[in-house]
């Protein structure tokens, strides 16, 4: 969650009277070295130590939420145990790897381990062999949502998995699951992680390792429960598949927006004026996709076609900037809201900040707006403070439904959570990964450890959203749930939109 750069500005006008503030932009250092990077290289266990007690170190001093959902004691144990386990030289992935398990235990989604710059530069041209499936997780269930091999006559989408080298799916997410973060004790989080892309294959191979093929036990399309070894795919070997990308679903019959409301493919709007129903994308906040503007034109436009029903889908998103999460709730709240009850950070002891990237805002907020309270933390209180109003111009004041999911998040949470329990507002889906009582996030550093070169995400600011609603680590619940199924998945089905589309023809039914 990207600080709220624009109200900002203005803060620091305020407090800083004839402050200049100058647009920072990132200087990236570009190195000409082209010295092979390889993983199989072993780092010293003196090496690894060193670098262990500075991700602790920092951990511990600078995260302004370390033991949030973990009691102390809890941590210690983790990080003792992280330690205990670095008894050999290790690999790159190794190191992190066990990192992950560590830094798991933290329970905050904005805290992660992230690979070298170095490895990352490898991985992006290495190619390699992985498991072939994209596979779907939820409860007991594990589904193909995806096959590399797309001629493949026997696994297709839809296809359900019982076991994947004997282990069920329940085994393989206690496994997993805990080498992956998430705001509190929500799962649908670490769900929709373990089921993104090649999640689970990187993952998996990682952590429990792969051969050259898999033993996998499936329901063939009679529902007999049958075996086969899947060999694993070869990025290289495969000739056939440039060009050869997955189609969309087909759009052709459906009613798009004027092309002034529509700049990405992260955000639009459709409208259908017979049913008077908007469909509204918003895949994330980030800041570099126009919101502003497709947030005005877009309610501009719904109000001039007197539509009653509003759907706002937040499944894909993650998050970005808190003002733009703000700015959309304020076209749909019918009360005035605040930001948060609670917004502070810590400083990190000076002889760590060699090794945290500098960041223009952080050192600004800490240094001008932020103030040291009697608890030692450095508050904002001007957001602790400001409440903002909805908006007059284009407010919606339909029926809203909200389409949610495991990968809503960050500012994504704001925006749900301030909506949920209002009268209009029906919040569908799954439960979100953000967290609902609050979340560690906004201004987020990378941290470096300096002989791995391994980085991992801190961030800076401790968030509570209103400290009136219970701490139980669980995201938002909604209010009608819509979960996944092996039939939607092999048609192709969006079954939360179903979920959403048969509420509106029973509300018009109930009302004709």
């Amino acid at each position: 969650m990207n600080i709220f750069r624009s109200l900002i500005k203005t803060v620091l006008c305020i407090r800083l009277a004839g402050l200049v503030c100058i647009l920072y932009g990132a200087c990236i250092s570009c190195s000409s070295s082209r010295n092979a990077y390889s993983p199989e290289k072993k780092y010293s266990l003196r090496s690894l130590q060193a670098d262990y007690k500075i991700f602790r170190g920092i951990l511990e001093s600078a995260h302004p939420s370390l033991y949030w959902y973990t009691p102390k004691d809890s941590m210690d144990y983790y990080f003792d145990e992280g330690y205990a386990a670095l008894r050999d030289s290790m690999t790159e992935i190794q190191f992190r790897t066990g990192l992950s398990y560590v830094i798991a235990k933290i329970n905050c989604g904005h805290t992660s381990i992230k690979a070298s710059k170095a490895y990352t530069r490898y991985a992006d041209t290495a190619g390699g062999k992985i498991f072939p499936f994209v596979i779907k997780f939820w409860d007991d269930s594990m589904v193909i949502a995806a096959n590399i091999r797309r001629q493949d006559p026997v696994f297709k989408r839809g296809t359900v998995l019982k076991s994947i080298n004997g282990y069920s799916a329940r085994e393989l997410t206690d496994t997993l699951f805990n080498f992956i973060t998430t705001d509190g004790y929500s799962l649908s989080g670490k769900y929709q992680t373990l089921s993104t892309g090649f999640t689970f294959a990187n993952l998996y191979k990682h952590v429990m390792g792969f051969g050259d093929s898999v033993n996998v036990r499936y329901l063939d399309s009679l529902g007999e429960e049958r075996q086969a070894f899947v060999p694993l795919y070869d990025f290289k070997s495969d000739t056939m598949r440039k060009g050869n990308r997955p189609q969309g679903p087909d759009n052709k019959h459906r009613k798009k927006s004027p092309p002034e409301l529509i700049y990405f493919s992260s955000v639009n709007l459709q409208l259908d004026t017979g049913l008077k129903t908007a469909f509204m994308t918003v895949a994330t906040f980030d800041h570099n996709n126009h919101l502003r503007r497709f947030f005005r034109n877009s309610f501009r436009e719904i109000k001039k076609d007197h539509i009653t029903d509003l759907v706002v889908d937040v499944r894909s998103n993650g998050g970005g900037d808190a003002g733009f999460s703000t700015l959309l709730t304020r076209y749909i709240i019918n009360r005035k809201f605040r930001l948060a009850d609670s917004l502070y950070t810590v400083r990190a002891p000076r002889g760590y900040n060699k090794y945290i990237e500098k960041d223009f805002w952080y050192n600004m907020l800490t240094r001008f707006v932020t103030h040291r309270e009697s608890d030692g933390k450095y508050h904002f209180r001007y957001f602790e403070r400001h409440a903002f109003s909805p908006k007059k111009r284009n407010h919606f004041d339909g029926q809203v439904y909200l389409l949610t999911g495991g990968n809503s998040f960050s500012a994504t949470t704001l925006f749900v959570g301030d909506l949920k329990g209002q009268k209009n507002v029906t919040v569908v889906g799954e439960e979100t990964g953000g967290g609902y009582y609050g979340n560690t996030a906004w201004i987020i550093q990378d941290v470096t450890l300096p002989n791995t070169k391994v980085r991992f995400r801190l961030p800076r600011f401790r968030m509570v959203i209103d400290k009136n609603r219970v701490k139980d680590g669980r995201g938002i619940l909604p209010d009608v749930w819509a979960l996944p199924s092996s039939e939607a998945i092999r048609r192709g089905i969006d079954y939360k939109a179903m979920k959403v589309k048969e509420l509106i023809d029973l509300r018009n039914m109930q009302n004709n």
